[in-house]
């Protein structure tokens, strides 16, 4: 009997304490004891670059390029199939709505339409999710059409409300769907999802409901939500730079911004503000091609100009006086029409640093603990992006080549100087080999084809660029340097260089500029640290986990 008593009491403690550990780090228990929680443990200094949020300038009303995407997208089939499941059936009935096109049938598949899923992160236990994706569109729907008759009929607006926009009240999901509240759920799926529910609950409030169960302040909505974007506003996001992610965070904050209350929407546009100002440093013309987190497939990825992020760039800018600049959306039109209906517009600096560097710049973008900085190095005419770094699989980091973009028409990667290294594999790379003007790596320098040195001399090179700009490159198969100089004579500083460093073996660890600095490096770094070493004798910060969001000359 003893025995027994003995094996039972030693199977219900260890089932006790378990349960007991899962109670006490549920997300969503958590958050109803305590109200808002962090969803991130990294706590990120500001830097001394603001992120500027001054509008001035003045937007057209109209857009060819805009009703050029809506025409595409309104054109696309829907098929009886597409009703069942996640896809393009939501963007394409809204862009049929911004044209005014079909819309009794727009109506009618509305009214045919069933929530064919559930909110939030899909997996193996969860094989239904990622209805979100389909309610935040039905959301920009409801709030740009809903008060008007001729557009959404009544029985459309009620089967919207009553069937398709599943979330409503306060339940604010942390947690992945079943994982017992311990997985935290991505940024995208908690701005779509908790972002759509917020807002049916205003658009019913709005409209004459005084329920408490939809009152965004008294069920708590409202300050949970503002907690998140505030966590993103001042830490940066998690998915940074991601594809295809950072598409359906924009999206779900452009909603936000359109359509929330005061504080809530201007804290929406503060986070978009944010994310705009992060790809104005680090791009130039719309090249952009920095790290990323999320997803290891798209690795293979080498345009530079049709990111998912840019798509929303280019459709902002088509509402501008600006005319030439690449309007190629790539297979990213369904982002390029959500920012072309929404009323977000970008702050004039933001503007202003897409296309116009002034004198240049040296900026270092901090994402906190176990992920990769972005460092970007621009003069007037170019601009050095580095590609960061992977931390073990875990961190989902994507390392990309080390790119010098120019002002030119490149457009791939196979067009543009680039470095990365060792050998092929980028989770073995750390590329954050980038200073003022000078980049290095672990593997050779890559060459466009069709670009022809003007000086040759063992290992080295140089190269004359658009606007005056000279390249110096030095390459072998385990390390590439690049220095970058304007408004100079491409021979001379080439023989300046070349007198300056004389020793090919000190050039794996430091690099003299003309009349400039001793530049020391590592390029066999550890991946937690900077490969850049020192400038002359003052040691650099080589600690990117403690880097703050935004810091450098600019």
């Amino acid at each position: 009997m003893r025995a027994k008593k003995a094996v039972k009491y030693f199977v219900i403690i260890p089932i006790g304490i378990l349960a007991l550990l899962i109670l006490l780090n549920n997300k969503q228990l958590k958050s109803q004891v305590f109200g808002p929680i962090k969803y991130r443990t990294v706590v990120m200094k500001p830097g001394n670059i603001s992120v500027p949020h001054e509008r001035t300038l003045a937007w057209k009303n109209k857009s060819a390029f805009a009703d050029s995407i809506y025409r595409i997208i309104a054109s696309m089939p829907i098929t009886e199939e597409m009703l069942l499941k996640k896809g393009n059936t939501t963007r394409i009935l809204l862009a049929r709505l911004m044209l005014k096109q079909n819309v009794a049938e727009v109506n009618e598949i509305l009214q045919k339409m069933t929530a064919w899923g559930n909110c939030g992160s899909s997996w193996s236990m969860n094989p239904k999710g990622d209805y979100d994706f389909t309610l935040t569109i039905l959301t920009t729907i409801l709030w740009k059409f809903g008060d008007d008759t001729d557009i959404i009929y009544p029985e459309t607006k009620r089967h919207l409300l009553d069937v398709l926009l599943i979330a409503d009240g306060g339940k604010f999901s942390y947690s992945a769907p079943k994982t017992l509240g311990l997985y935290t759920e991505t940024e995208n799926h908690m701005l779509m999802t908790e972002g759509s529910r917020y807002l049916k609950n205003r658009w019913i409030r709005l409209h004459g409901n005084s329920d408490s169960y939809y009152n965004n302040v008294q069920n708590g909505m409202e300050v949970k939500l503002l907690s998140l974007m505030e966590e993103m506003k001042t830490n940066g996001l998690y998915e940074f730079n991601s594809i295809p992610y950072l598409g359906y965070t924009i999206t779900a904050l452009l909603n936000i911004e359109a359509f929330a209350s005061e504080e809530v929407s201007q804290t929406a546009r503060d986070v978009l503000d944010y994310i705009n100002w992060s790809y104005a440093l680090s791009s130039l013309n719309l090249k952009h091609f920095p790290p990323m987190r999320r997803r290891y497939e798209k690795a293979s990825i080498q345009e530079l100009t049709t990111d998912y992020h840019a798509a929303f760039v280019k459709s902002w800018l088509s509402y501008s006086e600006i005319e030439n600049y690449d309007k190629n959306v790539g297979v990213a039109g369904i982002h390029a029409m959500m920012g072309a209906c929404m009323p977000y517009r970008p702050p004039d600096q933001f503007v202003e640093m897409l296309f116009d560097k002034n004198d240049g710049y040296f900026v270092r973008q901090g994402h906190g603990p176990g992920a990769s900085p972005e460092i970007s190095s621009a003069g007037k005419n170019f601009l050095i992006s580095a590609g960061g770094v992977n931390r073990g699989r875990r961190s989902q980091v994507v390392t990309r080549p080390i790119c010098l973009f120019l002002n030119d028409d490149s457009d791939h990667l196979s067009e543009v100087i680039h470095l990365s290294g060792p050998g092929n594999d980028f989770m073995q790379w750390n590329n954050t080999g980038v200073y003022k003007n000078f980049a290095c790596a672990a593997g050779p320098v890559s060459i466009p084809l069709d670009m022809q040195s003007v000086d040759a001399e063992g290992n080295w090179s140089s190269f004359s660029c658009v606007n005056d700009v000279t390249v110096v490159v030095y390459s072998t198969d385990s390390l590439g340097l690049m220095a970058v100089f304007e408004d100079v004579g491409p021979t001379v500083v080439f023989k300046e260089v070349l007198k300056n460093n004389p020793n090919p073996e000190l050039l794996h660890s430091q690099f003299q500029f003309p009349g400039g600095p001793l530049l020391k490096y590592d390029v066999k770094a550890k991946k937690d640290q900077w490969v850049m070493v020192a400038d002359n004798d003052q040691k650099l910060d080589r600690d990117y986990d403690s880097w703050p969001l935004i810091e450098g000359d600019l």
